[in-house]
């Protein structure tokens, strides 16, 4: 029976320096990541969750499973979310939705930055297209992903302590200040957000 694979880093470890460290990526992703990886692939042994993909088990599962399958889900996502000497500016197309549905990138910054440093405890901040086919940006707590609402994400940022603390300590604005202006992969958000006379499609993870 197939299992969930734990996917490579779309960068070397050391490529977000200085504002995530490879060290913080290395136990990011080989001690946090490959644990949920672990645990979600021990869960399903044997029951009928088995050979189901990511996303049906977020949309299915309950308990442990969903936890780790949304956790697995999140953090493959989220690394896709980060490249070196990128924020910026969004491309056209995306750049257009958001300042249509937001009212600004710079408002679309803002809001991100918000509900990331002001999400309670451990989550994440996601740029989501909703249930409506709009733009949004929301937090969700621990393991919680925007696929359980029927809504696409486009990019998202960890707030998990593990995400930033061997860097910034308690500094979790600071941490989000710098992925957001100089980390945030808005190619990946452009290629998430698919315009075609179908709707919008997600790119799988």
């Amino acid at each position: 029976m197939a299992t969930i694979e734990l996917p490579a880093l779309p960068f070397a470890k050391d490529a977000l320096e200085p504002f995530v460290s490879s060290k913080t990526v290395d136990f990011h992703y080989a001690k946090h990541h490959k644990g949920y990886v672990d645990k979600l692939n021990k869960a399903i042994a044997g029951t009928s969750h088995a050979g189901k993909n990511l996303e049906t088990l977020i949309k299915t599962a309950d308990g442990a499973i969903y936890n780790n399958a949304a956790q697995a889900w999140n953090h493959n996502f989220y690394w896709q979310s980060l490249q070196a000497n990128s924020g910026g500016e969004p491309p056209a197309a995306l750049a257009t939705a958001i300042n249509k549905d937001i009212g600004s990138i710079q408002q679309c910054r803002t809001q991100l930055a918000e509900a990331a440093a002001g999400q309670f405890g451990s989550g994440w901040a996601w740029l989501v297209l909703d249930e409506r086919s709009k733009l949004r940006v929301l937090a969700t707590a621990n393991a919680d992903n925007p696929l359980r609402q029927n809504m696409t994400p486009l990019l998202c940022i960890d707030v998990w302590e593990h995400a930033y603390y061997l860097d910034y300590q308690n500094r979790r604005e600071t941490y989000v200040e710098a992925v957001i202006d100089r980390l945030l992969n808005w190619r990946f958000a452009t290629d998430n957000f698919q315009p075609s006379t179908t709707g919008l499609q997600q790119r799988r993870v």
